[in-house]
Parts: C-alpha cells; sequence; structure tokens
C-alpha cells in the first residue's frame, strides 16, 4: 500500500512539473501589455502600407469567404484535426477587433494570443507571423481598422477531442512553437534579406512548401522541401530541388512573371498556388518580388535534386491505353509530341511537374481540371477542363503513365494505389 502510495505522490509530482514547464514553455518571449496601450496615430500612409502588407500576407485569403464581407472572417480551413474557422478582423466591436488595441494584434502575430490571451490555433500562421515586425504588424492594424464593420459573428471551431482543448493547445505549442524575430544576414545583400523576410514571415510559403510532422507542426529544419497540403491532397513542391520547383537556374525576371501573372517561359501555376497569385503576389511590387526571386534562387539544394539511377517499368498494355486517351482527349491542346502551345498550354514533354516523384497534383488537375489566376498580365488565362466524368480511375492512372513515360519523360507510372490515395 505504502510503495503504491509513493508511485502515485512521484507520478503527481512528474504532473505538476510537466504542467509547469509546458505553462513557462508558452509564456517564453511574452511580455505583459502595457498600461496604459502604446500609443497609436495611424497615418494615411501607414494605412496605405498596411493595405499592401495584408496582400503580402494573403491576409483576404483565409478571412474572407466567397461573396461575403472583406476580413469578415467565417472560411473553414480544414486539417487532419478538424475544421478551424477564421476570424472577423473587422472593427465591429462586437463580432471583430473592434476593441482590440495595437498591443493585441502585435501579441495575436507575434505570439499567438488572441485579446483575451487564448491561445490561438496555427492554422493562423503566427509560426511564421512571428517574424513580422512591430512596424509593420502596426500598419496592418491601421488598415484593417479602415475596413467597413461586419457583424458577421465568429464560427466555433470543429475540432475533435483532445484537439479542441486549450491544454492539448498549449502541449503543441510548448514542442512546436517559439517566438522569434526576423534576424538580416549581414553577409547578405538587403535585397536577399528583404525576400527572406517576406518569404520567410508575411508570405509563409513553409505552410504550403514544407514538410510537416505527426503533430501538424512544420519542421523548419527542413526548409522550403515539399510536403502534402493536408486535406486539399495538392502537393507543394520542393523550391530547393530541380526535379521539383527550384529557381536556382532561372532568371529572376521569369520568377518575377510568374508571381506577378501566374504564368512564364519556365513554368506556370495552378491548385492553391493560383490562389496565392491571384490574391497576393500579382499584387507586389517588382522590387519585392525581385527580392523574394532573390532569396529562392539561393535556397540550398538538397539531395531531392538527384535522378533515379534505374527506369520504371512500365506495362505496355496500359501505355497502350494511355497513348489512345491521350490521342482522343489531350493531343488537341498538348500536341502530339506533348510539345503544349506556346502562351496557352504548357509542353508535358520535359515538364518538371509532369516528372515529380509524386503523382499527386496531375491526379487532381486531370480529375478536377482549372484555369491559372487572372491577371493583368494574363487577363484571359487558358484552363483544363475536369475529366473526372469521362474518365474513371483506371483511365486516369493509364494516360498519365503515357505522359510521365513518353517524349523523354521517365518519371514512374502512376498506381491504383496513387489513384487510392
Amino acid at each position: 500500500m505504502r510503495r503504491l502510495l509513493y508511485i502515485l505522490i512521484f507520478l503527481a509530482t512528474l504532473g505538476i512539473l510537466a504542467a509547469f514547464a509546458i505553462v513557462g514553455l508558452n509564456l517564453r518571449g511574452e511580455v505583459k501589455l502595457p498600461e496604459p496601450p502604446t500609443a497609436f496615430e495611424p497615418t494615411p500612409a501607414m494605412v496605405e502600407r498596411g493595405r499592401y502588407l495584408a496582400l503580402a500576407g494573403n491576409c483576404a485569403g483565409c478571412h474572407t469567404t466567397r461573396g461575403g464581407a472583406p476580413y469578415a472572417g467565417g472560411v473553414g480551413i480544414e486539417t487532419p484535426f478538424g475544421t478551424v474557422f477564421s476570424s472577423n478582423l473587422t472593427p465591429d466591436p462586437n463580432a471583430g477587433i473592434g476593441r482590440w488595441n495595437s498591443d493585441h494584434f502585435w501579441r495575436a502575430l507575434h505570439n499567438g494570443r488572441s485579446k483575451d490571451g487564448r491561445l490561438l490555433y496555427p492554422a493562423f500562421p503566427y509560426p511564421n507571423f512571428t517574424r513580422v515586425t512591430r512596424e509593420d504588424a502596426d500598419a496592418i492594424f491601421a488598415y484593417l481598422r479602415t475596413l467597413p464593420a461586419s457583424p458577421v459573428p465568429n464560427l466555433p471551431h470543429e475540432l475533435r477531442f483532445p484537439y479542441d482543448m486549450q491544454p492539448a493547445l498549449a502541449v503543441w505549442r510548448a514542442l512546436s512553437f517559439k517566438p522569434g524575430t526576423f534576424e538580416p544576414d549581414p553577409a547578405k545583400p538587403a535585397e536577399w534579406n528583404r525576400g527572406a523576410y517576406l518569404v520567410e514571415g508575411l508570405g509563409h510559403c513553409i505552410a504550403c512548401h514544407g514538410t510537416r510532422n505527426v503533430l501538424g507542426a512544420t519542421q523548419e529544419k527542413l526548409g522550403l522541401s515539399g510536403g502534402l497540403i493536408a486535406v486539399q491532397n495538392w502537393y507543394a513542391p520542393s523550391l530547393t530541388s530541380r526535379r521539383e520547383a527550384s529557381v536556382a537556374d532561372w532568371n529572376p525576371h521569369d520568377v518575377v512573371e510568374l508571381l506577378k501573372t501566374g504564368r512564364s517561359e519556365r513554368g506556370t501555376v495552378m491548385g492553391p498556388m493560383a490562389d496565392v497569385v491571384y490574391g497576393s503576389t500579382q499584387h507586389l511590387q517588382e522590387a519585392d518580388l525581385l527580392a523574394m526571386a532573390s532569396y529562392l534562387k539561393e535556397l540550398p539544394s538538397t539531395s531531392a535534386a538527384v535522378a533515379p539511377t534505374t527506369s520504371p517499368t512500365r506495362d505496355p498494355r496500359v501505355m497502350e491505353r494511355g497513348a489512345r486517351i491521350f490521342d482522343q482527349r489531350c493531343a488537341y491542346c498538348h500536341g502530339d509530341q506533348g510539345q503544349g502551345a506556346a502562351g496557352a498550354y504548357p509542353p508535358l514533354a520535359g515538364n518538371r511537374a509532369v516528372q515529380m516523384s509524386t503523382p499527386v497534383n496531375l491526379i487532381q488537375i486531370v480529375r478536377h481540371g482549372g484555369f491559372l489566376p487572372t491577371t493583368p498580365g494574363n487577363p484571359r488565362p487558358y484552363g483544363m477542363p475536369p475529366f473526372r466524368i469521362v474518365l474513371d480511375d483506371t483511365d486516369v492512372a493509364a494516360v498519365l503513365t503515357y505522359i510521365r513515360g513518353s517524349w523523354g519523360n521517365d518519371a514512374p507510372p502512376v498506381t491504383p494505389r496513387d489513384m487510392m490515395r
């Protein structure tokens, strides 16, 4: 009996120590909010800068429903743990942030806490926004205060147990989040540092292009090495691999054109990246886009750039079936030899997106179709129709296997398992 009592006391002590450790880790980098609040006197120039920075962060993309009031929230962000609904950022005093001050807003971006101190879910990318400067945070807040107030109430999150509890979120933060600041590299030019600030901070590119662990946290050490976008089932390709989406050998102006218009001589965007270009990067100044290009071009190359040493085996019957489907459904736009049509349809021969090890994006595009974003530089983009009505999974796998193994392409075939996944 006494031994059991000692064990219980020991376990209770461990639990208390763990709780104190979790609380301490959640409080690191935080300071008490000043009383009275920091003086805040926004100028028209500050508001305009905040408008621009909100575009750089693509804030409206998550905080504006289709057809809804700008920044009134309510967008459901699906995660493997349930759905998180974005909040109302308009200056409504009840539903929005009308009772917030600039210190509250800064703490939300920098520490991931709401006005009342409640922990925020990282669907709001504060692990990246923590690098945003106080000056830029104040400018964004100044802009949001000029928006028309919307009384749209915030929706409760629909998360499964135990992810719907603050203690569980506190454990996640203790393991996966540490407030930080952007530290310029003195060995790099100002343009590169500006690009790093935008890509790592406001642009939060790692939120899609980063690998996530089992807890859903991005693995910073792996950087922009690519990752599957959970639930959406699109793969954000590696920005460090020349076999995927590295721009190390691109002309900087091709990178700018891609981010500005959605297309360039070196590639095009579709899927979630088309939304990023439409809602964010097309609105950025060329100097900032060049800065991002400077940073992206110098990302360290990864081992993913190494080509496979053996050619994959393909079933001749599948290749024959895929060739027939390609001739009937695809050749009219993409050409008999996968050469594409300049300014309209991308070539499939030698296309990196076609030859990536994972075929998930190709499957999504063939099934659901898609368009490039509409931009001033590409006002009437050509698109891809959805083929899921006329092609079953076996057909899709066959035509993609054919495309990935023709005209010099040498990527693995698409299997029934790929289609099921």
